[in-house]
Formats: structure tokens, sequence, C-alpha cells
């Protein structure tokens, strides 16, 4: 390119202060837009709501002796001010830490002194000085446990009994695998893929759910989408990127392990904090009940995470390695759902499981259909079927 042409070039390009202005007219038009729109109040409609538009979101539930702390969100589009307090259909004193009204998105605790009973069931009512009413319910009250290093090791102990261990006592079928034939190994490998669909479909109906729970002004719902759509792009990006990179089918499978451990890692975590928050809320016989269930339920991740590398020869360390990318993450959602939890954070964490199993789901399907030597259909669907059955069949001891 000569010289000339160049200097044309450049100057044709415009100048950094004009693709500046540019980018902000339109977002300055809209904002001189909307303070028309206020000015003249809504264009002379004056729409006002019939009723307060008032929200809360009960976030933590702390009891010790004599006490209840209710840590609370206002999740509506205006102040809250909370009037008064009725336990059992009783009304009583509260304390408001920091006092005066609850502005939007604000945080407060609510402080009760009052004498509760070992195991029994409470029906807290807040009313607002507009009379609308936000009821609360403890189901079973026992202490909560206080952040030392006794419940941490608790939980930890919680984490290892549902997420590490039955994920490596699965992994220990990796040479009984090994004795079948080519049409037997796809039929395992469908079972696999049925379920991972089973701990997606769980983990997308179990964060819808609690996005019910969720504040309006979260947006539940939208927060799942972000998860789950988001987590499936990325990990279906890098996926894309290391398939490039390397040409090995051996490796390629061991990538693709590496990535069921990584998904059913991920679900472990909002397993680990369901168990968390169960216990932190003072339900303990659910808690229990959940980590005998869970028990049960995860040794059947072991034998997903090995499956996809049956024909090849992984190391011990590796193997150990993807056991732990499977089984460690429960810890860790146990102790953030024990002692920090967050409604918010845990639908995050069960729609990033779920796009995270979907993505190894669609990975996987992908296997059945070149690594064998036939489609074999009615093998990949008997599979699937199998593995789905299976989870719900565990899920009896469960849900």
């Amino acid at each position: 390119m000569s010289a000339q042409t160049e200097s044309m070039a450049r100057a044709s390009r415009p100048s950094l202060l004009r693709t500046g202005v540019m980018l902000a007219l339109p977002a300055l038009l809209l904002a001189g837009v909307i303070a028309v729109f206020l000015a003249t109040d809504g264009a002379g409609l004056r729409v006002a709501p019939a009723a307060p538009i008032e929200t809360l979101q009960f976030e933590q539930t702390t009891l010790r002796p004599g006490v209840i702390d209710l840590r609370i969100q206002n999740t509506s589009p205006q102040d809250v001010s909370i009037a008064q307090v009725i336990i059992n259909d009783s009304f009583w004193q509260f304390d408001l830490m920091p006092g005066g009204n609850l502005p939007r998105l604000g945080w407060a605790t609510i402080r009760l002194e009052y004498p509760w009973v070992e195991a029994e069931a409470y029906q807290i009512v807040l009313l607002s000085s507009n009379g609308v009413a936000f009821p609360h319910v403890i189901d079973v009250a026992t202490v909560t446990r206080s952040v030392d290093m006794s419940t941490l090791l608790s939980f930890t102990l919680i984490g290892l009994y549902v997420g590490l261990i039955p994920v490596l006592l699965g992994m220990l079928w990796l040479p009984v695998l090994r004795l079948f034939s080519q049409r037997w190994l796809t039929f395992f490998l469908a079972v696999t893929i049925g379920l991972l669909i089973f701990l997606g479909i769980d983990a997308t109906s179990e964060a819808l759910e609690l996005a019910g729970q969720v504040g309006g002004a979260f947006q539940g719902v939208g927060i799942v989408g972000i998860g789950i759509v988001g987590t499936f792009m990325l990990l279906q990006a890098i996926s894309q990127r290391q398939a490039g990179r390397s040409a090995d089918p051996v490796q390629k499978r061991l990538s693709l392990a590496t990535m069921v451990a990584f998904s059913v890692g991920l679900h472990n975590l909002g397993e680990g904090l369901a168990i968390g928050a169960s216990f932190a809320v003072g339900a303990a016989a659910l808690g229990t009940f959940l980590v005998i269930g869970f028990i049960i339920q995860n040794i059947t991740e072991g034998l997903a995470i090995v499956t996809p590398v049956v024909n090849d020869r992984p190391s011990m360390s590796r193997l150990a390695i993807m056991g732990a990318i499977g089984g460690v993450p429960a810890i860790v959602g146990a102790w953030i759902g024990g002692l920090t939890y967050s409604l918010p954070l845990g639908v995050l964490f069960l729609s990033i499981g779920a796009g995270a199993v979907f993505v190894v789901v669609y990975q996987l399907f992908k296997t059945t259909q070149t690594d064998a030597k036939h489609a074999m259909p009615l093998t990949t669907f008997a599979g699937v079927t199998v593995g789905m059955l299976m989870l719900w069949v565990t899920g009896l001891f469960i849900k």
C-alpha cells in the first residue's frame, strides 16, 4: 500500500472523540426521553399502584437460647418499615438492626427475645407499616451452630461422605467395564448420558424452585438462564479449543472424562449447598436423610466419570484427580450452605451445575455416534433409559 493510500485511509477513520460521541448519543437521548416521561408524571396518566408493592426476602435464621435472629432483605421497589412482629398468633417486641426504614435492596436483622422450645415449629409474621404481611416458618427449632473449627470439620466430613467417597467408590468399576464387548461399552456410555440428563433436569428443577423464593428484584429465573446458558457456552468453547489442539483420540477421551468429572463436581456443589443449608436452618433430620440419599446416588457418578476412558489406561494419579474434581466440591457447597447461605447464590450454583451437565451430555452423545462401529440406536436408547431410571430409583431415598 502506498503512502498516499495509507494517508487517505487514516483520514477516513473517525476520530476517537467523534466515535465516543456517536456511541453516547443514543443513550443520552434515551435519558432525555425518560426525564420527560417522569416530568410529565407518566405522560399524564398518573398511574399509582392500588396497594403498596412490598416484598421481603428471608435470608438466614439464627437461633440461640432465648433469641431468634432473622436476616432479611428488602426486594421491593420502595422502602419498607417493619411495624409489628407476630409469633404463633401473639404480637411480640422486636429490635431492628439497623433501625428505621429498610431501603430497597437493603439488609437488616430482626432480633426477637423469645423463649423458643427445642424441636418445636414456629410461625413468624412480619407486618409492615402499610399492613403487608411477610410470613416465615421455622419447621424445627434448634440452636444454630456458630462458625468455628468444629463446625467446619463437621461440614467437611459431610462433604466427604456425600461427594468424594461415593464418587471414588463408583470409579472402582473401571476394571470390570473393560471385560465387556463394544456393544456393552456403548450401553454403559449411554447409561452415563442417562445419569447426566437426569442430574441436569433435577438441577434445573431445583434451581427454578429456589428461584421462586428469590425476591423479584433479583429475577431468579433470569439467574437460572444466565447460569445454564453461560456455562454451556463457556464449556462448549473450551471443549472445541481443546479438540482443535489435540488429534490424539486417547487424549480427547481423557479430556471428556475430565469434563464429566467437572460437571459432576458442580452438581455436587449444589448438593452440598442443600445439605449445609438444611443443617443451618435446624432441619437436622432432613440433612441426615439427604446425606444418606446422596451417598447412594453419587456412587453412580463415579461410573459416569470412568466410562469414557474404559478402553484407555489412565494413570492412578489422573483418576484420583478426576475423582477429587467430582467429589470435593460437595465439601465447599456444605460450607457455603451451612455458614453463609444465600438464595441467589444457591440458584446460580444449581444453574451452573445444570449447564455443565448438559454440555457434557452433548459431548458424550457425539462420542456414541463416532466411537462405535455402528450407531446402535436401540442400545443407546436402552442405556439412556436405564441411567435415568437408576437415578429416579435412588431419588426415592432423597425426595
